[in-house]
């Protein structure tokens, strides 16, 4: 028996869990997002309305792309999106967290200035595949207010807007320098953090025609790599660097998630640790606990606190509370070498746990 796939193709998330589902070659049936099975099987299932979801052979719910993938490697083996060599997978970690999080805003941006047409069309022939062209246009339009409305809460202004195409562009650029030298981040197979860039990279910033011209222009191997990350034509082949390497064409990116989207997370923690004491006896966390300043490009910007990111922030520092000796020395040289050197004493306290597809204190 297959698993099913409830996803969407115009979904970031659905991107990043396809193509993984794709290399790890898993058998499974993808199913439509649409209005009924959001009525009949998402909203019975998780309680909320969110794809992507796994509906195991057994008939298990599995919600959330890392928990989804995490499921998987646990439970079909063979080659692993996790990287032996410890620096390598706290890199990973660290780049599936970039990616999932804070290269969110660019896509989200660069969707709602460049695509606003295509994506309202895409709503409509996700949630009303049956209708005419027409009215799925504009019921998709009515579909899509709440994802086009989120877009303060992200941070993303008129003001900020410039800031975020000219990092995102250098993100651009310094991806497209890293895939002269290897195919994917961390050499021939793709990692966890292949996985985190894909979600935005693949279903908004490739797969939106306008921003998807505008990738194949500045950045062309990345959006080689988009195809072949979502669509890989030999699954569960290739192999991670010998010896624990880091590329140095990994540096000038892992500098931009130090400079860019730390700040944040410190900001977050902080605020969850606030949160926790105004609330004591309450577990489930709201998916938004306040508004504050960030910055991106230079230019601050109100944004809302999200605690989520911290879930998996905290997959991060878990995996760096395990190194040991030279690992550690290793890994204490590059989070040095990048500016991300904060990353040694923070601790997610109070601890997350995702229960009942929810995120909750522990």
């Amino acid at each position: 028996m297959s698993y099913q796939f409830i996803a969407a193709p115009l979904s970031l998330y659905s991107g990043k869990a396809r193509g993984y589902l794709r290399w790890k070659n898993v058998p499974f049936r993808e199913v439509l997002s649409n209005r009924e099975i959001y009525e009949k099987e998402i909203m019975p299932r998780l309680g909320y309305g969110m794809v992507p979801v796994l509906i195991t052979p057994e008939g298990e719910t599995v919600q959330d792309t890392t928990d989804i993938i995490d499921y998987l490697e646990k439970r079909e083996g063979g080659p692993s999106v996790y990287p032996s060599g410890p620096v390598q997978k706290l890199a990973a970690l660290i780049l599936e967290l970039f990616g999932d999080e804070w290269l969110l805003i660019a896509a989200m941006h660069y969707r709602w200035a460049y695509n606003e047409d295509f994506a309202y069309q895409e709503f409509g022939n996700t949630a009303f595949p049956d209708l005419p062209s027409g009215e799925r246009y504009a019921l998709g339009k009515k579909a899509a207010e709440k994802f086009k409305g989120s877009l303060p809460f992200l941070g993303i202004t008129e003001k900020s807007a410039p800031a975020i195409e000219s990092t995102y562009e250098a993100f651009l650029r310094a991806f497209d320098a890293h895939l002269e030298k290897h195919p994917f981040l961390f050499g021939t197979r793709p990692s966890i953090g292949d996985y985190g860039l894909l979600g935005p990279l693949y279903a908004h910033n490739y797969r939106d025609p306008a921003s998807g011209e505008i990738m194949e222009r500045i950045a062309p191997r990345v959006a080689d790599w988009a195809r072949r990350a979502h669509g890989p034509q030999h699954p569960l082949t290739g192999d991670f660097l010998a010896d624990d390497q880091i590329p140095q064409t990994l540096i000038p990116i892992l500098k931009m998630f130090a400079k860019e989207h730390l700040p944040t997370l410190q900001d977050t923690l902080a605020d969850l640790q606030k949160w926790a004491g105004d609330n004591p006896g309450v577990r489930e966390l709201p998916r938004l606990t306040g508004f504050h300043k960030y910055t991106i490009g230079g230019v601050e910007e109100d944004r809302a606190i999200f605690p989520y990111p911290l879930w998996m922030l905290q997959r991060v520092l878990d995996h760096y509370a395990t190194l040991e000796g030279a690992d550690k020395q290793a890994a204490d040289t590059l989070l040095d070498q990048v500016g991300a050197r904060a990353l040694m004493d923070m601790t997610v306290a109070p601890r997350l746990v995702r229960e009942d597809f929810k995120l909750m204190l522990a």
